[in-house]
């Protein structure tokens, strides 16, 4: 497991890159803050970020947000305090576990595979949710484009349905793609 260390204080961060590395882990960067993270994540080619912050700010925060969006990878925050709305925030932005009361060698490796397993789940859960909304998407335009075919050809909506079927069978296209096409061209 390739692991990006975030650690302010160089003398803490070696301590948590030794307990990393003897959890099983390979450390592959530290960075002292976690400004710009997509492009650190890009070029070590972490496959998890580990946070070490005494207070994990806004900017910290927008950072890890940037990143669950654009370049998704398990983010675990070991924090020295934990306000409830500063965890919230934390959560928001994609972190998949959050700690108090600061890092623990013996503790480093079964957190990290809980928010692997957690981030995998919330991946998951995100592909279905897009996979559920753009099935969906397609079904409103193909009843948009029966209803236009049942209004101009007065078509039943089986007929109106069978010939869009059709279209796309000719086509070589998915149903949608042709319903969309037909209602553009109208």
């Amino acid at each position: 497991m390739r692991v990006l260390l975030i650690d302010g204080e160089a003398e803490r961060a070696a301590a948590v890159a030794a307990g990393l590395e003897a959890a099983g882990c390979r450390v592959v960067a530290v960075a002292p803050d976690a400004g710009d993270l997509i492009a650190r994540v890009r070029e070590a080619q972490a496959d998890v970020i580990v946070c070490d912050i005494d207070d994990p700010g806004r900017d910290a925060l927008e950072s890890m947000r940037a990143l669950h969006r654009d370049e998704p990878r398990p983010v675990v925050v070991f924090a020295a305090r934990g306000e409830p709305e500063q965890i919230e925030a934390a959560i928001e932005a994609g972190v998949a576990a959050y700690v108090v009361e600061g890092l623990s060698p013996t503790r480093v490796r079964p957190v990290i595979e809980v928010a692997i397993r957690r981030f995998r789940a919330h991946q998951a859960l995100r592909a279905r949710l897009e996979e559920a909304q753009a099935t969906l998407a397609d079904r409103v335009v193909i009843e948009r484009a029966k209803g236009v075919l049942m209004q101009r050809r007065r078509l039943s909506e089986e007929d109106a349905y069978r010939l869009l079927r059709r279209w796309a069978m000719d086509r070589g296209e998915r149903l949608a793609q042709v319903a969309q096409r037909f209602l553009r061209d109208i």
